[in-house]
C-alpha cells in the first residue's frame, strides 16, 4: 500500500457514498467524501492539500493540474464514468499517477437512450404528449416517419456506437458510421466520412468523446450539410455541438428536431431550446439505470483498491512516466 491510505471522493451524482465506502473500507483504506455537487477546482485542491490522498475518485469535479500537484502521495485518479474531460490526464501522467475509467458500464443504457430519442422523434411522442396535455386532440396534425425507412448516421463507432447500430438494425434502418480512430466493421453498417454521413442521414447520433479536436465537432458548417429536416441526437458530451449553430438550424428548419441528453452549458438550459417544440431534453441521464450506477461505483472503487494494493489497473487510460509515490 501507499504511505497514504486515504481515498478522496470529490463528488457524487447519487444520494450517498455507500457503495464506494464499502469497497474502500473493506480494503483497509479511509474514504473522505467531498460535497455531492461538483465543487470548483480551488475547493478540490484544498481538500487534496488537507487529506493528502493516495487516490482520487471523481465524478464531475475538476481534477486539474494544480489539484494533482497538490497531492504528493497520489497514485491514481479514477473516473466514475467514461469521459476524461474533467481530469488533467497529462499532469497525472507526468506525476506518475494512473488515470482510469469504467469504459463499458453503460453501453446498453446509452444506446437505449439514443434509440429512444430516435423513436420519440419519428413517432412524435414528446410533441403530441405536450399537445394533448395542453388540451388539444389533433391526430390530423401528425406528420410521422416510418422508422424502417430512416438512414441513421452514427458518429463514433466504439462500444456504444456499435450497440446503437445493432439496435437500430432491428428496425430495418440503413446505417452509416464515422470514426477516424477505428476501422471496426459491423454487419450492414457502412463506414464513411463525416461529410458523407451528414449529407445522407435522416438521423445523426453522436457517440464521440469530447477532446480538443472534437469540441464543436458539429457547428454551423456541419449543420449546413445535413439533410433538411434531420434529427440530431447527442448522448455524449454537450461540447460536441455548437449550441448557437444548433438553435439557428432548428429555427430555420434545417434540422427537424434534436434529442439532447447533454448541453455545453449544463445544468443551465438555453431558453431558446426550451421553446423549440421539436427538441427533447433529458438531464444527462443516458448512462443511468439502477444496475449501471451500482456497477460503475463498485468497479471504479475496485480500481482504486487494485492500484493501491500494487497491482496494475484493469482499465488504464494513460501510462505514467514520472516517479510514483
Amino acid at each position: 500500500m501507499s504511505a497514504s491510505r486515504t481515498v478522496l471522493l470529490t463528488d457524487h451524482a447519487w444520494p450517498d457514498d455507500r457503495v464506494e465506502r464499502a469497497v474502500v473500507e473493506a480494503a483497509g483504506l479511509t474514504l473522505v467524501t467531498g460535497p455531492a455537487d461538483p465543487a470548483p477546482a480551488a475547493v478540490i485542491e484544498a481538500l487534496v492539500r488537507e487529506h493528502r490522498p493516495a487516490a482520487v475518485l471523481t465524478c464531475w469535479a475538476p481534477v486539474t493540474a494544480e489539484v494533482i500537484a497538490a497531492a504528493p502521495d497520489l497514485r491514481i485518479v479514477a473516473r466514475l464514468g467514461v469521459g476524461l474531460d474533467n481530469i488533467a490526464v497529462d499532469a497525472a501522467t507526468e506525476r506518475g499517477a494512473w488515470v482510469t475509467n469504467v469504459p463499458d458500464y453503460c453501453v446498453e443504457e446509452v444506446s437505449d437512450h439514443a434509440v429512444a430519442m430516435v423513436l420519440a422523434w419519428a413517432r412524435g411522442l414528446a410533441v403530441f404528449d405536450r399537445d394533448v396535455r395542453a388540451g388539444n386532440w389533433r391526430p390530423a396534425a401528425a406528420k410521422l416517419r416510418r422508422v424502417s425507412t430512416l438512414t441513421c448516421g452514427i458518429v463514433g463507432f466504439g462500444r456504444i456506437g456499435r450497440a446503437t447500430a445493432r439496435k437500430l438494425a432491428a428496425f430495418g434502418c440503413r446505417l452509416l458510421a464515422h470514426d477516424p480512430y477505428t476501422q471496426v466493421s459491423a454487419p450492414d453498417v457502412e463506414l464513411t466520412t463525416l461529410d458523407d454521413l451528414l449529407g445522407q442521414s435522416d438521423v445523426v447520433i453522436l457517440h464521440a468523446p469530447l477532446t480538443g479536436t472534437t469540441q464543436h465537432l458539429i457547428g454551423a458548417k456541419e449543420l449546413a450539410r445535413t439533410r433538411p429536416g434531420a434529427l440530431l441526437v447527442n448522448v455524449s458530451r454537450g461540447g460536441l455541438v455548437d449550441t448557437d449553430a444548433l438553435d439557428e438550424a432548428l429555427a430555420t428548419g434545417r434540422l427537424g428536431g434534436a434529442g439532447l441528453d447533454v448541453l455545453e452549458s449544463e445544468p443551465r438550459v438555453p431558453a431558446a431550446l426550451l421553446e423549440r417544440p421539436g427538441v427533447v431534453l433529458t438531464p444527462h441521464i443516458a448512462f443511468s439505470s439502477t444496475a449501471s450506477v451500482e456497477e460503475l461505483r463498485r468497479r471504479a472503487a475496485e480500481e482504486v483498491v487494485r492500484v493501491l494494493s500494487g497491482a496494475p489497473p484493469a482499465y488504464p487510460c494513460n501510462e505514467p512516466r514520472g516517479p510514483r509515490p
